[in-house]
């Protein structure tokens, strides 16, 4: 579109305005920045002039101008200045993007001499889709399998189960209930599809993994992330200003995963894929899993480090496999000093990651990569060492009225807190770090219990919640351990 737009206008001006409450926009001094009008979105003047004397295949000049500050500073500002007298500044125009706003160009071509993520794993795609998550997904499989009994129970009318379970009689993607049920009925429910999904970060739910209700199964990828082997999971776009889209997973995972924003549907890239299992012999011996990886990227990296790659892990001196390269991935893209400075970049398409500029710094951000990985597969056993307690007399049942930026939480420091779950039970000394901690578009501290509103917490609950506050306040930690080393991006 912009492209487009540069093709076919001569000059074209911005004012932005900026006032974005999403982004919680400020002005670059730190003092508060106000929308023009009432609404969260942010807003910009825009003049586009043609006078037809442009060369056909000549692109027009773009001008910008910021503009930040509180609602009357702009009303001020735009009653005082006409479009002659703006400091407008000449943006470049660099292709493939076009960027119609101010960046740091040099700091692109930096980034850019980096690998995709899309680059380096050969196949990926999107999570599975269900468009039926309340019939189709539950906390309890039995729950689930109710549900699609009830499909087989023939003194209920497809009305009363479009009723009861709030399922269109059929929907725009050719889903048709009265069909679904005639399906289910002819090959019977098949128990190996009732599996465990990651459905939000941290969460765990199962789901019946069929097409005659999943939506979108994307089985040519996702069958390849097992617990034997991991996927990284990521963006392709943001729809917020800040990157932190990156996690990981041993099973399959629901699109919304890391984010429930359009943009932001959760791709999935394995590390492995596995040989379909045949009946037929042949005299080759197939290996089980080959690396889901770019042979001319991985050779860059070994020629440059004078490693040797191996498809698995060994103890091999002076070799590295896919499990390192994930590793060394999973830290770059969790250094904050990285996702701030690529920030704009980041937002735009399939994060870029720098080759590894010497063995030392690759290695140190293998091990640190590794610890965050197992600490988010919630494997290490540190997660077990419980930084807060479970407190109070109750029934478990999580009533506390949510609101737009907590379930209950209590300041007890200037770092510490409590998190009550209703009036009388409360989780003990949760670090506010750990509260506020984003992973892709979710805070999972608070997404967790969010969504087990009037639910009755186990044991396992219970237990589950804090290894999560572990994990978040460790995942912290390593970060600022990972900024210790300087990430830079090597000419390959």
């Amino acid at each position: 579109m912009r492209w487009n737009l540069l093709k076919t206008y001569d000059k074209i001006y911005t004012i932005d305005l900026h006032g974005n409450s999403k982004k919680n926009e400020t002005a670059p001094d730190g003092s508060p920045d106000v929308n023009v009008f009432d609404i969260m979105q942010g807003v910009s003047i825009n003049i586009f002039v043609k006078t037809g004397k442009k060369k056909t295949n000549q692109l027009g000049k773009v001008f910008h101008y910021d503009l930040y500050g509180k609602r009357n500073f702009k009303y001020n500002f735009l009653n005082d200045n006409s479009i002659n007298n703006i400091e407008f500044i000449e943006l470049p125009n660099k292709a493939p993007e076009y960027f119609m706003v101010q960046k740091d160009f040099e700091s692109q071509d930096t980034y850019k001499l980096g690998f995709a993520l899309n680059e380096m794993y050969k196949i990926n795609s999107l999570g599975l889709l269900t468009k039926k998550d309340r019939f189709i997904t539950d906390f309890d499989m039995d729950e689930v399998e109710k549900r699609l009994s009830d499909f087989l129970n023939e003194s209920l009318t497809n009305e009363e189960l479009s009723i009861k379970y709030k399922l269109k009689i059929k929907d725009n993607d050719k889903w048709d209930l009265a069909k679904s049920r005639e399906i289910l009925k002819e090959k019977g429910i098949i128990h190996d599809r009732l599996i465990k999904q990651n459905y939000r970060c941290f969460d765990k739910r199962f789901v019946y993994y069929d097409s005659n209700f999943v939506a979108r199964l994307n089985t040519k990828v996702l069958s390849n992330v097992n617990n034997k082997s991991v996927a990284l999971i990521s963006t392709r776009q943001l729809a917020s200003d800040q990157f932190y889209h990156i996690f990981i997973t041993d099973i399959i995972s629901d699109q919304c995963f890391i984010s429930n924003k359009t943009k932001e549907g959760c791709q999935v890239f394995p590390l492995y894929t596995y040989t379909k299992e045949t009946n037929q012999q042949t005299t080759e011996e197939k290996p089980e899993r080959t690396p889901n990886l770019n042979k001319k990227i991985v050779d860059k990296i070994a020629k440059e480090l004078l490693l040797t790659f191996t498809d698995e892990k060994e103890q091999t001196p002076d070799t590295f496999a896919p499990i390192d390269i994930l590793d060394y991935i999973y830290a770059v893209l969790h250094s904050p000093t990285y996702r701030e400075k690529y920030k704009e970049f980041l937002k735009i398409d399939f994060p870029r990651v720098p080759y590894p500029k010497d063995q030392a710094t690759f290695w140190q951000l293998v091990n640190l990569g590794k610890e965050v990985r197992e600490i988010h597969l919630l494997e290490r056993p540190e997660v077990e060492n419980y930084i807060t307690q479970y407190l109070g007399e109750g029934d478990n049942v999580i009533t506390r009225k949510l609101t737009k930026t907590n379930i209950g939480y209590e300041p007890i420091s200037d770092t510490l807190g409590k998190v009550w779950i209703n009036d009388t039970q409360y989780f003990n000394n949760v670090p506010l770090v750990a509260w506020e901690f984003y992973i892709g578009g979710y805070q999972p501290a608070q997404k967790w219990l969010k969504d087990r509103k009037d639910r009755e917490l186990t044991f396992e609950d219970v237990f589950h919640y804090q290894k999560i506050i572990v994990a978040l306040s460790e995942t912290d930690r390593l970060m600022k351990e990972i900024d210790k080393i300087e990430i830079g991006v090597k000419l390959v």
